[in-house]
């Protein structure tokens, strides 16, 4: 058989329009940091990514259109720019978050260091693999993201683009995200226990209905689009996981332990029978989860193994055979000018000093060797998987668990066990992982500019400045977030100390309240009834020698504080000094101190402590925290999955401490579910979530799936339809309002986000109750959100032009 005629790129090798521009670095690196950002979100709100490469082109060839003129190829290095920053966000969010679990904090040297090495890592090693798995292998590796973004430039170059859907979907995905973030125009979380209280005519109190069942979703823009875009089957698959934990495995576990009088697995002592279920979820199914996802990871890894075994052999081969003979590489036509392999050589051993030189990395010289070492394998296996079945089923969370189930192994062996080792573990797993993810998009990229006509030298220094850019962001990103939610709440721990305390301090300040018993009565409330209200204003009340005291972390007037409106349980809204006169008090200052995998019964965190090193207060991060209510009041939390499985793998290693019954019921849950023919990766991702992140997900690919059936379109034509074009406008518009709001949370200290909250400033109204309680408010808007993208999709389904109907 005589082999295929040579690719003809839509751009021929004589021609050189303009590319490598100015313009459009500058225009895709904010793309790739707005992208970027949103793909923060989502992977530390429901461990999940998705593409930006097609809507980055998309706008990009509006943007450049409405300047003037731009060539399909400086649209190109926009996307690829662009692209970048959703590449590294995935490892950066996947990961990072797990350092707050492990007792440390967030510093943005270090994620930026750990996101920039990991991104130049993948594009490094990407560059000798370019000639041998995107030209020698063009017909065997499809790469469909690559293929459809070319698609898209192309025709956007003949005339076609769908811009203005992406911007509409923008616009109202953020609008409606600070409608309920920031607004509090309706309830965020929409849902009902399934299961109540009922006094019988002898006054005994029973519950009734489904014991510790609960339904309950999130009308969130984000996870709407991300559910359009996955499909039917994967969202599907994720919600049967939310519904085997709050719906199966809650009920299970409370049902049984209404009878114990012990506590199990609880060092606080708690009782099964006085926990809610998300308190349930929390204590034992979350482990189940973590089982499931790492053994779906693992499986889906194994899986890979001959993809991953040839993608190696294959990789290595064609490289050795692709440098062979050449010496003389300005003879070379322009669409095969690479960066030059002394490049890689030179940038590698760079690579390897600067993270075993750098403190805030704390990586020793085996270990930057092992990022090395393991980034080349990964980067080589991730390229050739996304070339074969696509990004979105690239194992990259089983490449990270499997580098840090490898170097746990290692670190064990050699008998580093320690807090500063188990960090050390992580920065290393998620450089990997980073490389990993980068490397796969970067395959990606560089199949779109050889389809299209690139010019291959031109798309590597692109993407090394995407990966620079993005990086300066994304961890900027992911403190404002955890620092946005981050709560100190009152907490002891008779007895027990702090395993390590630190140079830090904060300052509290006191303001003393004459608030008597016979006031409070008169208002018809107690103390305990106005600890929640007065939270949610900024201020803890707390007991003082002589009756009461305002506490708050921010220096406030003393007028402020006598001015804050406190709305009571009856729905009366009254200004603190109505209560009682304030005065200035003194400050008061804790020690932070940390307990980071030591043996005690104290859960790993940041804690304040007094002078006598008696825990006062947690610190409970916004990422992964574990308190999700305080006084009444629900806590703005982003589960992190990946990174909780992340840390779990590095403790349960480290620190045998890991409840290994739980962990196994969740192994085998996704081992029945394989023998089923079922995919337990997402499966077990929705066994992990809350059921309120996983429903909307399940309401995207039901309004996705109606779509398909009407349309009948293929795979490739769906990925740059209206419906997904809308879908990645919600994502990006409603991350980005998110970020926004907890921006304006930490700039002012909450008095920015309270100001804009709209039913505090109603007073009692019935207006303002409808707004704070109503499920029904919430879910109608919730279904007008998605009816405008059913309505959008299908309108658009006759007009869209696909790559085989180019004028």
């Amino acid at each position: 058989m005589s082999p295929p005629p040579p690719h003809e790129p839509y751009v021929p090798a004589t021609e050189s329009p303009s590319e490598l521009t100015l313009r459009g670095l500058l225009l895709g690196s904010v793309l790739g940091i707005v992208f970027g950002a949103s793909s923060v979100f989502l992977a530390v709100k429901v461990g999940l990514t998705v593409s930006a490469s097609i809507p980055v082109a998309v706008l990009s060839i509006a943007v450049f259109r409405a300047l003037g003129r731009s060539s399909v190829l400086e649209n190109t290095i926009v996307q690829t720019v662009g692209s970048a920053g959703e590449s590294l966000a995935f490892g950066v969010a996947a990961a990072l978050p797990a350092l707050l679990l492990l007792g440390y904090d967030i510093d943005l040297v270090h994620a930026f260091l750990v996101s920039a090495l990991g991104g130049v890592l993948g594009v490094l090693m990407m560059i000798p693999l370019r000639e041998g798995l995107i030209v020698q292998e063009h017909g065997a590796l499809t790469y469909p993201e690559g293929t459809a973004a070319a698609d898209v430039l192309i025709a956007g170059e003949e005339g076609g683009t769908n811009a203005r859907t992406v911007l509409w979907g923008f616009t109202a995905g953020g609008l409606y995200k600070l409608a309920y973030a920031g607004l509090h125009l309706f309830k965020e979380i929409v849902g009902t226990p399934l299961s109540w209280v009922r006094t019988t005519a002898a006054g005994v109190s029973q519950r009734v209905g489904y014991t510790g069942g609960s339904l309950s979703m999130e009308v969130s823009p984000e996870l709407l689009g991300v559910g359009y875009i996955i499909g039917p089957k994967v969202a599907g698959i994720t919600f049967a996981g939310g519904v085997l934990s709050y719906l199966i495995l809650i009920p299970l576990i409370s049902f049984i332990g209404a009878g114990l009088e012990q506590p199990l697995l609880r060092p606080d002592g708690q009782l099964i029978r006085d926990m809610d279920p998300d308190t349930v979820r929390d204590a034992y199914v979350l482990y189940i989860g973590a089982g499931a996802v790492a053994t779906g990871g693992l499986i889906s890894l194994v899986r890979s193994l001959p993809t991953i075994v040839t993608a190696f052999r294959r990789g290595l081969s064609t490289f050795l055979a692709s440098r062979r003979g050449r010496t003389a590489p300005v003879r070379l036509p322009r669409t095969e000018r690479d960066l030059p392999m002394s490049l890689v050589l030179v940038g590698s051993a760079l690579l390897v000093l600067t993270m075993w030189l750098a403190p805030p990395l704390h990586i020793n010289l085996l270990s930057a060797l092992l990022i090395v070492v393991c980034g080349f394998f990964f980067v080589t296996v991730s390229a050739r998987v996304t070339g074969e079945i696509g990004s979105s089923s690239n194992p990259i969370s089983g490449m990270v668990v499997a580098t840090l189930l490898f170097t746990c192994l290692v670190y064990l062996l050699l008998g580093w066990t320690s807090a500063e080792d188990r960090f050390m573990a992580l920065t290393t797993a998620a450089i990997v992982g980073i490389a990993a993810s980068n490397g796969g998009t970067t395959a990606q990229d560089l199949k779109t500019a050889f389809l299209v006509g690139g010019t291959p030298r031109s798309q590597q220094v692109a993407l090394f400045v995407g990966v620079l850019t993005s990086s300066l962001f994304i961890g900027g990103v992911l403190v404002v977030l955890n620092r946005g939610a981050t709560a100190i709440l009152p907490e002891s721990h008779p007895g027990q100390q702090v395993s390590d305390l630190s140079g830090e301090t904060r300052t509290q300040h006191l303001y003393p309240w004459a608030v008597s018993d016979q006031t409070l009565a008169a208002r018809g409330v107690t103390v305990e009834q106005l600890k929640g209200p007065l939270w949610k204003q900024g201020l803890e009340l707390g007991a003082a020698p002589n009756g009461w005291e305002l506490r708050s972390w921010n220096a406030l007037r003393v007028e402020d504080v006598a001015n804050t409106d406190v709305r009571l349980p009856s729905g009366e809204g009254v200004k603190v000094s109505e209560l009682g006169a304030v005065r200035q008090g003194p400050e008061r200052t804790w020690r932070v101190g940390h307990v980071r995998g030591a043996e005690t019964p104290v859960p790993t965190g940041t804690y304040l402590v007094d002078e006598a090193g008696t825990i006062q207060y947690v610190v409970d991060p916004g990422i992964g925290g574990r308190i999700t209510t305080y006084a009444g009041q629900p806590l703005t939390r982003y589960p992190a999955p990946k990174a909780q499985l992340f840390a779990l793998i590095i403790d349960g290693i480290l620190t045998h401490k890991l409840p290994w019954d739980l962990v196994l019921v969740g192994v085998f849950i996704a081992l029945m579910l394989e023998l089923c023919g079922v995919s337990s990766l997402p499966f077990a991702v929705g066994v992990y979530l809350p059921l309120s992140s996983s429903a909307p997900i399940f309401v995207g690919g039901m309004v996705r799936y109606l779509v398909d059936r009407l349309r009948g379109g293929s795979a490739s034509e769906s990925d740059f339809s209206p419906g997904s074009l809308l879908s990645s406008g919600y994502i990006a518009g409603g991350a980005i309002a998110g970020v926004l709001i907890a921006f304006l949370e930490i700039a002012s200290d909450g008095a920015w986000t309270r100001a804009m909250d709209i039913p505090s400033r109603l007073g009692d109204t019935p207006l303002a109750r409808m707004f704070q309680e109503s499920d029904a408010w919430g879910l109608g808007l919730f279904t007008a959100l998605t009816l405008l993208l059913l309505v959008a999709a299908l309108r658009g389904m006759h007009g869209v032009r696909t790559p085989a109907e180019k004028p």
